[in-house]
C-alpha cells in the first residue's frame, strides 16, 4: 500500500514538474522574442535619429544619399516617437494616434511619459541639441502580454481535460453501480419468491404463529429492499408525501433493529409537511445514515433526528455521539467504493448522495464532526 501511495505521488510530482517546465519554456521563449524585438525596435529609431542628423547638416549629400536617408525617416511605420528641442518645444510627432497630436495637453502629457520611459536619443540638428523620445511599439506592447495569455489557455486546457475525464469516469461509476444495483435486486428475487411461499405454508400449519409473522414482517422488508435495488438506475416517481411520518416510521423501524445502548430522539417543528418524494429510495438514505450512526458509536450513544422547515426547504438532521469523521475524508466518504469499514463495499453513502441530489435535487452533506461530539449529517429537500 505504502508503495503504491509513493508511486502515486511521484507521477503527480512529475506531472507538476512537466507543467512547470512548459510554463518555463513559453515565458523563457517569448520574453527572448520581445528583447529582440526590442533592440529592433531601438535600432530603427537609432538609424531614424541619426538619418534626422545627416540631412540637417551642412555636409554635401548626392542625391542617392539623400533618398536613402528620407527613406529611413519614413520607414518607421509603427513605433510612436516625439522630436522635442532643447527648450522642451515639440518639433515632430510620429505615429501618435491624430486626437492626441490635434490637443497640445494631451501631447504634452503623452510625451512626457515617453520620457519618463528613459528611451531617449540625442540628436543635433542645426547646431542645437534635440531629443528623439520614443515608445513601444503596439505589437511588441501585445507581445509582451502573450506569455500571459498562452499560460491561461494552457491552464484552461489543463483544467477542462480534467474536468472532461473526471466527468466521463464519474459517468462510468455511476453507471457501474446502478448496474450492480439492479443485478443484486434480480438476485435477491429468486430465494425471495421461495421464502414468500415457504412462509404462506407455515401459516397453514397449526403452529405458534407468532415466529411466523415476525419472518413474515422479514420477508416483506427483504421485499421492500429489492425494490429499492431495482429503482437505482432507473427514472424515480416522486409523489407528494408527509415527510414527517415517512421519517417517523423509517426511525421506529431502525430504532427496533439497532443496539438498545443507543438512545434515539426524533423532534419536529410541525407535525405533518408534504412535499415530493420517493418514499421507499428516501427511506434508504435515512436508514444508511442511522446505521453508519450505530457502527460510528460503537453501539453505545445518542442518535438525534431533527426535522425543520427552513424558507424553501425541508432539512433533515441525523446527529450521532460518536468518534466523528477526519477533516481529508469528509469529501470522500460519498465517492463510490470508498469505505473505512473493514466490511462493505462503500456504496451507502454514494447512493445516498444520489438518491437525494439526483433524484430528488435536493442536498445531502457532514454539517459538522470532531472527535468529541461527533457527526451530524444535513438533508435538505426543496418544499
Amino acid at each position: 500500500m505504502r508503495n503504491f501511495l509513493t508511486k502515486k505521488i511521484s507521477k503527480r510530482w512529475i506531472g507538476f514538474f512537466i507543467i512547470f517546465v512548459i510554463f518555463a519554456i513559453t515565458i523563457w521563449s517569448s520574453n527572448k522574442i520581445v528583447q529582440e524585438l526590442k533592440r529592433e525596435e531601438h535600432k530603427r529609431v537609432e538609424n531614424y535619429a541619426r538619418s534626422l542628423e545627416l540631412v540637417s547638416s551642412s555636409e554635401f549629400l548626392d542625391s542617392k544619399t539623400q533618398d536613402f536617408l528620407f527613406k529611413l525617416i519614413e520607414d518607421n511605420k509603427s513605433i510612436p516617437v516625439a522630436l522635442v528641442d532643447e527648450k522642451g518645444i515639440i518639433v515632430d510627432t510620429k505615429n501618435i494616434d491624430e486626437s492626441i497630436v490635434k490637443d497640445s495637453v494631451q501631447l504634452k502629457k503623452y510625451v512626457n511619459k515617453m520620457k519618463s520611459s528613459e528611451q531617449t536619443i540625442d540628436v543635433e540638428l542645426i547646431g542645437t541639441k534635440n531629443y528623439v523620445y520614443f515608445k513601444n511599439s503596439k505589437l511588441l506592447n501585445q507581445l509582451q502580454y502573450y506569455p500571459l495569455i498562452i499560460i491561461l489557455l494552457i491552464l484552461l486546457f489543463f483544467g477542462f481535460s480534467y474536468w472532461y475525464f473526471k466527468t466521463i469516469r464519474d459517468t462510468e461509476k455511476s453507471y457501474l453501480w446502478a448496474g450492480m444495483a439492479k443485478e443484486t435486486a434480480h438476485q435477491i428475487g429468486t430465494p425471495l419468491s421461495s421464502l414468500m411461499g415457504w412462509v404462506e405454508l407455515l401459516k397453514l400449519e397449526e403452529i405458534d404463529q407468532t415466529s411466523v409473522i415476525e419472518i413474515e414482517k422479514d420477508v416483506d422488508r427483504l421485499k421492500h429492499i429489492a425494490e429499492r435495488f431495482s429503482k437505482i438506475g432507473s427514472t424515480s416517481e416522486l409523489k407528494q408525501t408527509d415527510i414527517i411520518s415517512t421519517s417517523k416510521q423509517t426511525v421506529d423501524y431502525i430504532s427496533q433493529r439497532i443496539s438498545k445502548g443507543i438512545e434515539v430522539n426524533f423532534a419536529t417543528d410541525v407535525e405533518e409537511f408534504n412535499i415530493n418524494l420517493n418514499t421507499s429510495l428516501y427511506s434508504w438514505v435515512i436508514e444508511n445514515l442511522m446505521k453508519n450512526a450505530a457502527d460510528a458509536m460503537q453501539n453505545k450513544g445518542v442518535l438525534d433526528i431533527d426535522i425543520k422547515t427552513k424558507g424553501k426547504f425541508v432539512e433533515i438532521s441525523i446527529a450521532d455521539t460518536g468518534s466523528g469523521i477526519p477533516t481529508k475524508l469528509q469529501k470522500k466518504i460519498f465517492q463510490p467504493g470508498f469505505t473505512t469499514k473493514k466490511r462493505g463495499w462503500g456504496l451507502g453513502l454514494s447512493l445516498a448522495k444520489r438518491i437525494i441530489e439526483d433524484y430528488h435535487k435536493g442536498k445531502i452533506f457532514v454539517a459538522k464532526s470532531s472527535k468529541e461530539i461527533g457527526t451530524e449529517f444535513k438533508i435538505l429537500l426543496k418544499k
